[in-house]
């Protein structure tokens, strides 16, 4: 598998590490098995006195995305050190979920411009801030990953203004694919169904949709994250070589079936209950 792959001694950049429930640990840790150096970024010092431990010997560095000068401190940092890049992994992004004045969900009219732009500036601009610093850090022929959602087209009231900065990454996604196309830079969209993160426990009401999502799969079984980063892996190897400026859909089937007749015979309650 690992020389199927073709992983073996190329360097990736995993970004977005915050814990073992990430997408970006369990995507770096299969790097690893793989055969691939992973040089990883964190936004905190404590973040990566964290992952010193978990992955001792790998290259940490601390880039806060919000920052410009520290993108381009990341960047001068790699040069100097003379390190290649032959992917990179952005799994980024924030948002700030403040309740209404009842407490309860803003509504999506009522978003706040300061929340708004921020997430806009963490989630979707900072794939295109970091492009553009370490583009001459890219190899030819290398991938760049980002996590975005399963569809933005729905509208799930909890996740409410994240949707259409998501979209913004998606559509931000095939500008950066032309864009870099000249120097062989290719770059993808991971786009998942609900998972088990702690970054997702900051989503209000986030519970009941995860649950939700779990019964609309195909399967009966939710989203696991191994199953997102293996195919972040696949997307970041030379195996992938042919997709450029996608937006690959990894969802277990759960998009296809918002009328399962179980979840139907629920919803209006046909037995009476």
């Amino acid at each position: 598998m690992n020389e199927w792959l073709g992983l073996e001694g190329r360097t990736i950049l995993v970004t977005g590490f915050k814990n073992k429930k990430s997408v970006a640990w369990h995507v770096g840790r299969k790097l690893r098995k793989v055969g691939a150096k992973v040089v990883w970024t964190v936004r905190a010092p404590e973040r990566k006195a964290e992952l010193d431990k978990l992955a001792p010997g790998d290259p940490v560095r601390i880039c806060d995305v919000a920052r410009q000068e520290s993108i381009d401190a990341l960047a001068a940092g790699l040069e100097k050190e003379g390190l290649v890049l032959d992917g990179l992994l952005h799994s980024i992004a924030h948002a700030n979920y403040s309740p209404a004045e009842d407490g309860g969900p803003r509504s999506f009219h009522a978003t706040r411009r300061k929340d708004f732009l921020q997430a806009m500036d963490v989630s979707c601009f900072s794939l295109m801030a970091l492009s553009n610093a370490l583009a001459k850090r890219f190899s030819p022929g290398s991938s760049v990953v980002t996590l975005s959602i399963s569809t933005t087209r729905m509208a799930s009231e909890n996740y409410g203004y994240m949707a259409p900065i998501k979209a913004a990454l998606d559509s931000s996604v095939v500008f950066l694919a032309k864009s870099l196309a000249p120097q062989g830079v290719r770059f993808n969209a991971l786009c998942a169904g609900p998972l088990k993160t702690s970054a997702s426990a900051g989503i209000p009401g986030y519970l009941e949709s995860y649950l939700y999502a779990e019964a609309a799969t195909l399967r009966k079984k939710a989203l696991a994250t191994e199953e997102v980063a293996d195919a972040a892996v696949f997307l970041l190897s030379p195996r992938s070589s042919g997709f450029n400026a996608q937006s690959l859909v990894v969802d277990a089937g759960m998009g296809v079936n918002y009328f399962d007749k179980d979840i139907v015979h629920r919803a209006v309650r046909l037995d009476g209950a």
